[in-house]
């Protein structure tokens, strides 16, 4: 006679709606792993804004789930330990550190234990704590694959607006180190901080004065401007790389794609289309050596998932919100 599997703590998601009010602590099944994937102890898991887009139900979310949220436990960055392995499963090893982004394996995240495709995770080195290879995955691979090409960054300027997240903080020491001069955009509380990690410049919200630009890179990591409003700001041949915003000006950076750049003096806007995972070794390597630092608000309790995900929203967070089970 099969047992049934052992229980584990996980925050469920029932609804869409305020996240205090539709998530929950609650005791479910431990998952057990399914051909070609692991199960991992999670040792740590970060939030990201795609988590807030799913908990308040955000426009495109209802568009693939429109009668409820398609995952019950979401949380897609992790970091922690193989505990057991599927069939057909070669690449990890029970006792192997691991971390990696969920979005494409099943979310399940924010729970002691989460089960995931074998590819969904990369091994972690020694020298990287699990708090900070939690931080890493989708924020700091958004960062890498917006700014491109490093080695053309030397003596460039470089904008980044919404700096004060995630991939803002992460962008900001890998544009540095690169060698270029960097200016920021977010909230006044947030600036002070920015400066401290490298920003040479730093502006409010809503208050970038025109004379301000031009700028070979921005990278607009909440759609805090418009897609016209970033080619005013470009150098010519200079790029713009958005990943987040409102419907409206999202539809705006897709079409601002569509344009000829000879149009716009060589002047190029587009919305960036991550890759989950495709850095994840060299961005350890870099957390290792010590040339990446994860801005960590926390660890919190996993308890705490709904009043994190409400702090984010708000837009109350610098850096990184970790939580530990």
């Amino acid at each position: 006679m099969t047992s049934a599997p052992r229980p584990m703590r996980a925050i469920v998601l029932e609804r869409y709606g305020a996240p205090e009010r539709v998530m929950r602590l609650a005791e479910i099944p431990r998952p057990v792993p399914g051909t070609r994937e692991v199960v991992v102890r999670v040792a740590a898991v970060s939030l990201n804004s795609w988590d807030v887009d799913i908990v308040t139900g955000a426009m495109f979310t209802r568009i693939a789930a429109p009668f409820g949220p398609k995952h019950r436990v979401i949380g897609s960055d992790v970091a922690g330990e193989v505990v057991s392995v599927g069939d057909g499963a070669t690449r990890h090893r029970v006792g192997d550190r691991v971390f990696g982004e969920l979005t494409a394996s099943g979310w399940g995240g924010f729970a002691e234990y989460v089960a995931a495709d074998e590819d969904a995770v990369v091994s972690l080195p020694a020298a990287v704590d699990d708090v900070t290879a939690a931080a890493i995955p989708q924020a700091a691979s958004m960062a890498l694959q917006a700014l491109g090409d490093r080695g053309a960054l030397d003596g460039s300027r470089v904008l980044i607006v919404g700096a004060g997240g995630g991939v803002g903080t992460f962008a900001l020491q890998l544009a540095t180190a690169a060698g270029a001069r960097v200016a920021v955009v977010d909230r006044g509380g947030k600036l002070d901080r920015l400066r401290l990690l490298g920003a040479s410049d730093a502006y409010e919200a809503g208050a970038i004065p025109a004379e301000a630009g031009p700028f070979d890179r921005i990278l607009d990591v909440v759609g805090g401007l418009s897609a016209a409003e970033h080619r005013g700001l470009l150098a010519p041949g200079g790029a713009a790389v958005a990943i987040g915003g409102r419907p409206r000006r999202i539809l705006g950076y897709a079409l601002a794609a569509a344009r000829t750049p000879a149009r716009d003096g060589g002047r190029t806007v587009r919305l960036l289309a991550a890759v989950p995972n495709r850095d994840l070794a060299e961005l350890a390597e870099l957390a290792a050596s010590g040339h990446l630092n994860a801005v960590v608000d926390g660890p919190h309790p996993l308890a705490t998932v709904p009043h994190q995900v409400a702090r984010l929203r708000a837009g109350d967070v610098f850096g990184k919100v970790v939580l530990v089970p």
